[in-house]
């Protein structure tokens, strides 16, 4: 039996852009984020509601600030105390999973999503894209972006402006574009002297 498009998408493996099935999940996501775009910033309760109603999962505490962006939103994870401040986008073609106590600066994007090389699928508007997953503890700098398939590990500060479009570990500071190692942390998140760090 073929794949369905989701199931393609979902897969990493192209799928077609225009599926009326995936047309009508963005719309209903779009529905969703633009009503929290309305709702009187002390709503707390009514934003909650519809962040947990647009994510595919969260912990305690979500809390996301206009305007945000995204795909599908139940491909999007987060654990407790989830904080995304104002124009983050997240394209979650593919599932981007999120600790606890994340921090998410302004504008942050976030992008599960990707087009192909080839340039006959690409034109053709085929898709492709790759999970996200970024660990505990984490905070990421205001305008930083996260390609498809990074995955960061626990207690990783991004530095704003940052273009992170490989993989890295826990307890680091990373900054540039492309990101790199700026400075290793402790587990409590004090940088380590540059002798231990090597």
């Amino acid at each position: 039996m073929a794949k369905t498009e989701f199931e393609k998408m979902m897969a990493s493996e192209l799928y077609d852009v225009n599926d009326p099935q995936l047309v009508a999940e963005r719309e209903h996501a779009r529905d969703l984020y633009e009503r929290m775009d309305t709702i009187p910033f002390r709503d707390k309760a009514t934003h909650e509601k519809l962040i947990r109603e647009l994510f595919g999962s969260t912990g305690q505490h979500p809390e996301v600030r206009s305007r945000f962006v995204c795909d599908y939103g139940y491909n999007i994870h987060v654990g407790n105390n989830f904080f995304a401040n104002f124009d983050c986008i997240l394209l979650d073609t593919c599932e981007i999973t999120i600790g606890d106590n994340a921090l998410l600066a302004p504008r942050v994007q976030i992008y599960a999503a990707g087009h192909p090389f080839n340039l006959k699928d690409r034109t053709s508007w085929l898709g492709n894209g790759a999970p996200v997953k970024i660990g505990n503890n984490c905070w990421i700098g205001g305008d930083a972006v996260i390609l498809p398939g990074v995955t960061l590990g626990n207690n990783v500060m991004v530095g704003g402006g940052s273009v992170v479009t490989k993989s890295f570990g826990d307890n680091l500071v990373i900054a540039g574009n492309p990101a790199r190692v700026i400075k290793h942390l402790d587990a409590d998140g004090n940088p380590v002297t540059d002798s231990a760090a090597e």
